[in-house]
Order: C-alpha cells, then structure tokens, then sequence
C-alpha cells in the first residue's frame, strides 16, 4: 500500500531549499508488509570506505530482514546536498541519512557530540560513552526534541589526520587568515586561532584547494586523502586531527517513519548500524598505513602540530565549550555527562593502554 507522494524537484526546493533533489520514485513504499527507502549521505561514491559505512548498514538491514526491509544508499548530491542531510530527515523529505552530525553545529552545537569535539575521546572511550555511558540516549531525546530525527552510530574514521596546507604552520601567528575547510567545533576553534574557516563537502574539497579557493583543508586521513589526490596541491600533511580524535559517523531516521516501522524492522536498524560501526572503522585501520607510504612517495611532507598550536588550540576549546554551557541547558546537560566519563575513562586509559602503547609503538 502506497502511503505518500513525495514532492517533485520544484517543490522540494521550494520547501527545504536545497537544489538538484528531483526524485525519480518515492523514497518510502510500503507493499505487503515490505518497505523500501531511499537513504541521503554525505559522501561521493569513490570514497568506498565512508560511503561503505552506508552500504554495509543498508546491506545487513536487508539480511536480517529476508529482503522485506530495503535501504538503497545514495550519493551526497543525488537526494540532497551533502551537508543537507539533517535537513531533509528531519522534514521528512527523505526517511534516512547517513552524516556526521557535527555539519548541524549551526542547528545546535549539541550536534558536535553525535561526531566529535576537540580533543575529545579516542574510539573506544567514544563508543563506550555512546552505547553504555548515557551518552547515546541523551543524544537521542535531544534529536528527538529538536529535529524530529532518532540516530544511530554507524561508522568511525578513528583519529584523523590534521589536515592539508600549500605551507609550513609552525606557530599560531602561521595561521593567521588562513582560509581552511574545516567542520564542526573544531572550525570554530580555529575561527579562533585566526582562521577563515569553510565547510565544503568531501567532493569538492580538492577544487577548492586547486584554485585557491582555500589555503589548506582537512578530511578523514591517508586512504581517502590520497583518494581525493590532495597531495597534488599541497604538500605539508599535518598530524593529528585533534579536533577529531574519533569521529562517529551516524544514521538518521526521520522519528515518524521510525515508529511506522515494526519491530523486528527497527531492531534490524540498529543491529545493521553497530555492524557499519565496527566495519568502517576495521576498513580505514587495515588501508590507511599503506596509504600513508604512497603519499610519502608523492613528496608529501608529513609533519606534527608544534606544542604551541596544540596548547593555544586547547584552550580556545575549552573556552568555547564553556560558552555554550554557559547559554545552552541542553549543551551543558551533554557536556556536563560526557567531561565526567572522559575524566574517569583518561584515568583509566592512562594507565594500562598509554604504557602499553608507549612500550610497543614508542620506538617506531
């Protein structure tokens, strides 16, 4: 039984005021008890392994269900705009996304926390604190509440990479209107560091750094930078990303169309999204060493942020976050939950996973 139209392209850009979003079926058909949905993401198709996170969830949704239960991922630009993807879940134009929340800052900077947030959690305290530390369900009542929308981790880069540059960035002063792609808080960080920052998608990155339209952007790391061919126009590869430490990849259901769902449908959700989880994440660390080695072959200059960026940058962040904390009930609820479980998980970490990992990998 068919239970709606969607809007065709005009109209749709009259209502949520994205471009390019004609539809060619519906996105949602139900038809003796099976439902097929049309799922927005944020990522070009040649990005196999962030992408991928999209088509393992949509893989094993199909799995678990016999077939009954079909989510066809499509490219960042087919449905909607990459950074779009809140928007048109939350409307219900489309009943499923796969982001990083952290590109909705501008919604609410609660967002950040669904992602990652300037040294923040490495991967395992950030699914820790998602899936047995609160943190998911205060997300997920947030989400509802705000946007419509329940999420689900789905997916996770591991600690990224701090970026590209066409020169050196030794000091602060080095960063001083330098214009930079960058999202999320850690935009707003160097927003405070003297940066221009820009939110561009991952697509059009590479342009952006060709014709100068920025100075130096960030992505993910070696597999999908070297991809994306940044080393072709610039050369100084900056480490660690400290502003995404462990980046969480989601998958967003509009809340309307998630309580249409039956049970077993909704269980499969959130099974197929720990299993996109876990595999992107298993993807990035099995290619992104070699991928590294490929790029030093290229001439690229790989380099760590001197201590004064790190320490200038930390304490723009800390600030900020007392900021929202400061004027946003809803951020100081979050933040107040996960400083807590990261000061007691640091504590344990410190401990037995940084003297192991200073003994195995301190002499490389």
């Amino acid at each position: 039984m068919k239970r709606r139209e969607f809007l065709s392209a005009t109209a749709k850009t009259a209502a949520i005021g994205a471009a390019s979003t004609a539809f060619a079926a519906p996105n949602i058909v139900h038809a003796q008890g099976n439902v097929r949905w049309q799922m927005a993401t944020s990522w070009p198709v040649s990005l196999d392994t962030i992408y991928g996170g999209a088509q393992i969830f949509a893989e094993r949704v199909a799995a678990l269900t016999d077939g009954k239960f079909q989510i066809t991922p499509n490219p960042a630009g087919k449905l909607s705009k990459g950074t779009d993807i809140l928007d048109v879940v939350s409307q219900g134009a489309v009943p499923i996304g796969h982001t990083a929340s952290y590109y909705y800052i501008g919604k609410s900077p609660i967002t950040a926390f669904g992602t990652a947030i300037p040294f923040g959690m490495q991967l395992r305290q950030q699914n820790a604190w998602l899936y047995d530390g609160g943190g998911l369900k205060l997300l997920q009542d947030t989400y509802a509440k705000k946007f419509n929308v329940i999420q689900f981790p789905a997916g996770n880069t591991g600690a990224q990479m701090g970026g590209w540059f066409r020169k050196e960035i030794n000091t602060v002063a080095d960063l001083q209107g330098l214009k930079m792609r960058i999202p999320g808080l850690g935009g707003q960080v160097m927003q405070k560091l003297g940066v221009t920052v820009q939110t561009i998608p991952g697509g059009e990155i590479f342009q952006a750094l060709q014709t100068g339209t920025v100075d130096a952007a960030e992505w993910v790391g070696p597999y999908d930078d070297e991809k994306l061919g940044f080393y072709k126009v610039a050369k100084f590869y900056y480490y660690p990303g400290w502003w995404e430490p462990a980046p969480t990849l989601e998958v967003e259901v509009n809340l309307g169309e998630w309580n249409k769902l039956p049970k077993q449908f909704q269980e499969a959700v959130k099974s197929a999204a720990s299993e996109a989880n876990i595999g992107m994440m298993a993807r990035y660390d099995a290619r992104n060493a070699a991928a590294l080695e490929k790029l030093k072959g290229q001439g690229v200059q790989v380099k760590q942020y001197s201590k004064e960026i790190m320490d200038a940058a930390r304490k723009a962040a800390d600030g900020l976050y007392n900021e929202f904390a400061a004027k946003d009930a809803d951020f100081k609820a979050i933040y107040d939950n996960w400083k807590a479980f990261k000061a007691q998980s640091d504590s344990w970490f410190a401990l037995n996973e940084l003297a192991y990992a200073n003994y195995t990998l301190g002499d490389l």
